[in-house]
This record gives C-alpha cells, sequence and structure tokens, in this order.
C-alpha cells in the first residue's frame, strides 16, 4: 500500500505509518510536521498552534510509538469532553497495535475506572480533577511514566486547576519526557515550562491570538433583551449545524428552550449536565439530531465537529482568548466557517481587547429588522426564588437545587 511521503520522512514506524494511511491521514498540519520528529526523539517540546490544525495526532502519534517500546505515558487536559477525543485518536492509531488506554474522567464509574487501570494501560488519559481522586486512592501510580503531556494548559490554569497540576507534576519521576501543546501562551505557561521543563524546544505555528484561516467574522452590537429575536433571524438565515456560545450556564438553558420555541433542534453542555447527557448532545450534534448545540466554554476547546456552519458567540467570553477559541470551532482541517458576535452596547472595551488580541477589526453589521418577540424570551434571569414559611424576607430558599462544590469537578 502506498504511503504519504508526508508522514514518512518524520520518524514514524512502518506499522503506525500503515494505520495512518488506511484512516486517510496523507499530509501532516504543520504543527505535526515540526514537533513529531523532536517528540520521537525524546525532547522537551512547547507547541503553540491554533485550535483545530492536529496538536492531537502531534503527540499522541509519539506517545504510541514511545507505548510499543514499554514507555508509558500521561496525558492531562481540562474537560471530559476532550479527553474521550483525545481517546479516541489513540484508539484509532494504538488500536490495531494493542497499545491500551485508561480514561480518568469526573461523571464516570471510579470503579470501572479502577479495572481499566487494573489492565496496565500504555497510556493514561485524564483530567486533574479525577487524577487527583485516584492518587489519593491509591489506585494509580505515576512512578514509571517517561512520556507526560499537558494539553491545553493555559485552560487548566484558567478553570483553577494549578494545584492539582502541580500535585500531579509531584507524582511523576524528574527524569521524564515532558510536552506542552496550546493555542496561546500566556507568561504562566512559560514559568511552568521553566519549572518542570529541561530545555524545551519551542515549536510556533501562529501567533497567540491568530484565528483560522478561513473563518469570516461579524459583529452586531444589541440591547440584551433583543438577543433572542437576533438569533431566531439568524437560525433562519442560515440553514447548517449551529454552535452557540453562552458565558453562564443558566443562560445555556434559556438560549436552548428558547430555541426549541422558534422550532429547531437543540441540544446544550454544560457542568450542570451529566457526562452522558453531554456526549448524547455532542454526538446528537454530530450525526444531525440536534441542529443547535448551545454550550458554555467547556466547549469552547477539543470539540471537534467538523461541518459546523457558525459558531454564534450570544455572549461575549471572559476572556478574550476563548474568542479565538470558541470560533475554531468552525472552518476546522482547512474548511470554511462564519462566526457571529453579539455584544451589548456596553461591551465595546470587550471588543476592543479581543481585536487587540486578534490583530483585526471585527467587522460590524447593521441591525436587521428582528421579528416579534415570544415569549419564552422573556423568562427571568436567574431561577424563581419562594419564601420559606416563617423566615423573613431577607432570607429565600432556591426551587432549583444547587450542587455542591465538589459535584462541578471536570
Amino acid at each position: 500500500m502506498k504511503q504519504s511521503s508526508g508522514f514518512y520522512n518524520l520518524g514514524i514506524a512502518p506499522n503506525i505509518l500503515e494505520i495512518l494511511g488506511k484512516l486517510g491521514f496523507e499530509t501532516p498540519t504543520p504543527i505535526q510536521e515540526k514537533s513529531i520528529p523532536s517528540s520521537i526523539e525524546g525532547k522537551d517540546l512547547v507547541g503553540i498552534a491554533q485550535t483545530g490544525t492536529g496538536k492531537t495526532l502531534a503527540f499522541a502519534i509519539p506517545m504510541i510509538q514511545a507505548a510499543l517500546s514499554g514507555k508509558s505515558g500521561l496525558v492531562v487536559l481540562p474537560t471530559r469532553e476532550l479527553a474521550l477525543q483525545v481517546n479516541k485518536v489513540f484508539d484509532e492509531i494504538g488500536g490495531p497495535l494493542r497499545v491500551k488506554t485508561a480514561v480518568l474522567i469526573g461523571g464516570e464509574s471510579i470503579r470501572r475506572q479502577i479495572f481499566s487501570l487494573q489492565r496496565n494501560p500504555h497510556i493514561v488519559i485524564g483530567t486533574p480533577g479525577r487524577i487527583i481522586d485516584h492518587l489519593q486512592q491509591k489506585t494509580v501510580s505515576f512512578r514509571n511514566v517517561k512520556i507526560l503531556v499537558l494539553d491545553e494548559a493555559d485552560r487548566m490554569l484558567d478553570m483553577g486547576f494549578a494545584p492539582q497540576l502541580k500535585q500531579i507534576l509531584q507524582e511523576v519521576p524528574r527524569e521524564r519526557q515532558t510536552m506542552l501543546f496550546s493555542a496561546t501562551m500566556p507568561q504562566d505557561i512559560f514559568k511552568m515550562a521553566q519549572t518542570y521543563m529541561k530545555l524545551p524546544l519551542r515549536v510556533e505555528i501562529a501567533r497567540p491570538g491568530t484565528t483560522v484561516d478561513k473563518v469570516t467574522q461579524e459583529l452586531f452590537f444589541v440591547n440584551k433583551p433583543d438577543k433572542p429575536r437576533l438569533l431566531e433571524k439568524i437560525l433562519y438565515e442560515y440553514r447548517g449545524s449551529v454552535l452557540v456560545f453562552s458565558r453562564t450556564k443558566f443562560n445555556a438553558q434559556r438560549i436552548a428552550a428558547n430555541v426549541r420555541a422558534m422550532g429547531h433542534t437543540a441540544a446544550e453542555i454544560h457542568s450542570n449536565r451529566s457526562l452522558d447527557q453531554r456526549r448524547e448532545a455532542l454526538d446528537g450534534f454530530r450525526n444531525g439530531k440536534y441542529r443547535v448545540l448551545v454550550a458554555t466554554d467547556i466547549a469552547a476547546r477539543g470539540i471537534d465537529v467538523k461541518g459546523i456552519e457558525l459558531v454564534l458567540n450570544f455572549d461575549l467570553p471572559q476572556s478574550s482568548n476563548d474568542y479565538v477559541h470558541r470560533i475554531g470551532r468552525t472552518a476546522r482541517a482547512g474548511g470554511a466557517g462564519h462566526a457571529i458576535s453579539f455584544a451589548t452596547p456596553d461591551q465595546r472595551n470587550d471588543i476592543r481587547d479581543i481585536e487587540r488580541l486578534i490583530r483585526a477589526t471585527l467587522p460590524l453589521s447593521k441591525l436587521p429588522e428582528l421579528p416579534p418577540a415570544r415569549k419564552t424570551d422573556k423568562l427571568p434571569e436567574r431561577p424563581e426564588r419562594l419564601q420559606r414559611p416563617g423566615r423573613s424576607d431577607s432570607r429565600h430558599v432556591f426551587r432549583r437545587p444547587f450542587k455542591s462544590r465538589s459535584s462541578y469537578r471536570y
């Protein structure tokens, strides 16, 4: 079987090349081409590349090749969805070679994960919170880890995982290979690289803040009460799949309810949804069961769904860096896509921050004539409060119970 010369010259083993050929991988992306040879040689590496450019394959191939020579690995990443997606890549390439993985994420049975660990996997893939759970229960040991990958490390720090990352780094041997991949590289990441890596090679395909080449962008200034009506107008103009981003999980629920009231199929992904619910929503979005997926920034990275026509920022992200990751969900793998953002008049400074990061001006569109408001557009901003009998007006109970802090672990 004829193999692609593109992957031939990277030091990849013949049996892995054969699998890549069968899976249709013909030409390596720039991050793959520049990082795989050094990674196979065992060098520490910091990889910076736009979202959707193939970073997962850039570390999966070297780790699988190392596993075939008896070297175990650990991949740490921020969210459950990204862990499952990365594991799928390892299964596709390493599965035929009997490279075993274990996935350690919240929302799944810890007993099932313990059973998976007892099978002596070559590579462990997990989120910080659940990895720490296993370390505390002594159901996993990283004493023999030879390769450590921190994927989307800046996002993990943004999510408050710095203490867990420090603890995990203390559990792996000092003599190891470390690879760090991300689309952005803030100062905290450089400090981490200096502390825990040995003369890392820096592979930078695009400067931080670079957006995907084939995504076009558009901006509307709109008053907050008019956002649902503008969303309705846009959903009737675009016929393909649409990924809508909300800043909060409660607003994601409201938006999804509004979209369904408009007659569109919609699902939602946020931290109040169970792992099975999030998985069903994502699979349904992939196969067309749901035309619209509403998500918080838990889905801004690592959600690899090809063919998304439109990314819509119903709410601007808290961080301008997250804007780049959000719109990178469309125009993946060389395809084309469009991104629309809603901003309220008082968010002009937030828009300027985004434009400063991407070094471009967001094209401003005139607000079109909007459809009439729906009753569902006027849902309350917060859960309805009920006064508990016998209590003063200053003390309330929420109709919808809130989970404990520990239940939000990713």
